[in-house]
């Protein structure tokens, strides 16, 4: 925990000039204002914040959008990709009202008020996360859209014909790349579990991260992102997180392993001998996840594209269900697990262009809600299934096909959501109104396929 003094002592040793702060907006996109560091500076950030136009970052409407951030010192590191000495922090947003109360819907409030619900119910103490990332590295990306003119071009130097998953040298060209991105990443903090190749063959790549907190993994997901994105434009490479980039190609998620500790950060979902090693609260949780899987689509698959990625029959994690080492469940077990500390489960469903205080948010708020309501996911029918998903002595329930079915299960599904007021109706409908838009959008734009199948009919 640092306090003001402690940071400037830090930032005159090292000579710093700037003091950079980052805010995530409300689809994930990372934001920053840089001001010139001195110590009279930063009391003041500390003490009246600096303003900024909230509906930019799409929290408030633009005749009411006046807004104050101040840094977060527990999130302060030394940008890399700044010229300049810079430290770099995130922030907590405030009103403007006389006191400056706390905004209710400041992303990162809400995780850790999510949080804190294990404590009130008497859950648990923590959650803790480990993220994996999945993205591909190409050497050209071209794209355009207007009325008259739509095409995408591709270019990779990977070019081999089998499956990718750990492959080595000489058919992995990026290993030093994933090298240099993990010093990067355990430079500014973020611990890396390892990194290799994925199964995609014109460049996939995969680096798995150990586990944090809600928040600190929130905040690593939007660092990796940074890092990642910046060091690929410094090699004049592009990089990208989309969940179906390439036809054909193996989608890229961001599975998300996934247990809670107590007070002394032992793991509360372990048992000897249970169903893989867990209790019945872990599967009580497991549950309440899977129960409102679909609704959940809407945060952690936020995007028109990552519908392209969840198709059945290709190791996408489609089916509402849980199983061990089975990759089409929405929630996997992992069989190599044998640290009573790690005893957890993986949800698959995820993708990296959620926002991930929202989504990481919302997969707490369902599983609390599947403890509290003792939501069994035997009873419930959700498995455990080890066979194919595709088995047809098996009634399957599957995730949402589109964006606008899983906003349409988040209509239909949101109670759980507005728990002790982490979430909000109001929250929940401009979600919905802001996604709405981008799939009426995107399905009103003729696309180059459509012109292949039907120019001549």
């Amino acid at each position: 925990m640092y306090d003001a003094k402690k940071i400037q002592e830090i930032l005159k040793d090292h000579r710093v000039e700037f003091i950079d702060l980052k805010v995530c907006d409300l689809q994930g996109r990372l934001h920053h204002l840089t001001l010139p560091y001195s110590e009279k500076v930063l009391d003041k950030l500390m003490t009246e914040g600096v303003g900024f136009d909230g509906s930019s970052y799409g929290f408030r409407r633009v005749e009411n959008s006046d807004m104050i951030m101040k840094p977060d010192l527990d999130t302060c590191m030394f940008d890399p990709f700044r010229e300049a000495p810079t430290i770099s922090c995130f922030t907590k947003v405030f009103n403007t009202d006389d006191q400056n109360t706390p905004y209710q819907y400041d992303l990162r409030n809400m995780a850790v008020r999510a949080e804190q619900l294990l404590q009130k119910y008497g859950i648990g103490s923590k959650s803790q996360w480990g993220p994996e990332f999945e993205f591909y590295i190409l050497n050209s990306v071209d794209f355009k859209v207007n009325a008259h003119e739509s095409y995408i071009k591709i270019e990779s130097e990977e070019q081999f014909g089998f499956n990718g998953y750990h492959i080595a040298n000489p058919f992995d060209l990026y290993d030093d790349f994933r090298d240099e991105a993990t010093r990067l990443l355990i430079k500014c903090g973020i611990p890396v579990k390892y990194h290799h190749h994925e199964v995609g063959n014109l460049g996939q790549q995969e680096i798995e991260i150990f586990f944090n907190d809600l928040l600190k993994s929130a905040d690593i997901i939007v660092l990796t992102k940074y890092i990642l994105h910046n060091l690929a434009a410094q090699k004049d490479l592009r990089l990208t997180f989309m969940p179906k980039p390439i036809y054909k190609q193996a989608g890229s998620g961001m599975h998300l392993h996934h247990f809670l500790v107590d007070a002394e950060m032992k793991n509360v979902f372990y048992q000897k001998g249970g169903y893989a090693n867990l209790n019945q609260n872990a599967l009580y949780y497991i549950g309440g996840v899977l129960k409102h899987a679909a609704a959940l689509c809407a945060f952690t698959n936020p995007t028109t594209n990552s519908y392209k990625r969840l198709v059945p029959g290709v190791e996408a994690p489609t089916a509402i269900n849980f199983g061990q080492a089975n990759r089409a469940s929405c929630v996997r077990i992992p069989r190599y697990v044998k640290n009573p500390q790690e005893a957890r489960f993986e949800y698959r469903p995820p993708d990296a262009t959620a926002n991930p205080y929202l989504a990481l948010t919302a997969i707490l708020m369902a599983g609390i809600d599947g403890i509290i309501n003792k939501i069994d996911p035997v009873k419930e029918g959700f498995g455990p299934y080890e066979a194919d998903d595709f088995d047809p002595k098996i009634l399957m329930r599957y995730l949402p096909f589109s964006l606008n079915a899983a906003l349409d299960a988040l209509k239909n599904d949101y109670q759980f959501l507005l728990r002790d007021g982490i979430f909000d109706i109001g929250l929940i409908e401009h979600w919905i109104e802001i996604k709405s838009r981008e799939f009426n959008e995107v399905s009103n734009w003729p696309s180059p396929i459509e012109f292949q199948m039907y120019f001549d009919l």
